[in-house]
């Protein structure tokens, strides 16, 4: 990662609290892009937010300076909600067994400097210590290869999510309702999972 004035670290319980805010003008912020189009909303964020200052959540901050110009959430799969558990249940694997990464959200202005690899070396070594834990998951909202909203020259993070040695598993999907730029009420979106082991541990 390269910038002088830029510190990555991750933090734990109370420590996250005078954070929150700042995590939740980031959000906003980041997935009103596409593919999210999230239409956010401040009061849920705080609610949403807290759960990782428990429960063996962390949070990777990125600062420039004083200023959170980034961040990236992890939190044990089996304290997560259970629209995120749901897949995990169905396919008869073990939640004790997986750390759910939630969001990694960076100004634009900072992409493409490596903090994107400093998100998931954090998280993962974070999920690693976690007694029982032997694999790493996120999900990713799934949209048609068609949807006229896509933005010219947008490019997925598959390939970065490959070279970081997670796989897809598109038998995986949870379902998630937010409000989307413009829309007038909560609609259903699907996300699919993809997994990483973080040692030995054959991928499931």
């Amino acid at each position: 990662m390269d910038g002088d004035t830029l510190k990555v670290e991750t933090l734990t319980g109370p420590a996250l609290l005078p954070h929150l805010k700042d995590l939740a003008r980031l959000r906003i912020a980041v997935f009103r892009e596409y593919p999210y189009l999230y239409e956010g909303d401040p009061a849920y964020e705080a609610s949403y937010l807290a759960r990782y200052t428990r429960d063996g959540g962390a949070v990777v901050l990125v600062r420039d300076g004083a200023e959170v110009v980034g961040a990236a959430t992890c939190l044990p799969l089996a304290a997560e909600a259970d629209m995120i558990r749901a897949p995990f249940h169905d396919h008869g694997l073990d939640c004790e067994r997986f750390f759910y990464f939630g969001e990694s959200v960076l100004l634009p202005e900072y992409r493409g400097r490596g903090i994107g690899h400093a998100f998931f070396d954090a998280r993962e070594k974070h999920a690693a210590s976690w007694t029982g834990t032997t694999h790493a998951c996120f999900c990713a909202v799934v949209r048609p290869e068609g949807d006229a909203r896509r933005p010219q020259g947008y490019r997925p993070l598959d390939g970065f999510w490959r070279r970081r040695g997670y796989v897809p598993y598109p038998r995986l999907v949870c379902h998630m309702a937010w409000r989307e730029i413009g829309g007038e009420a909560e609609c259903r979106h699907d996300l699919s999972f993809w997994i990483r082991s973080l040692g030995d541990a054959p991928l499931p």
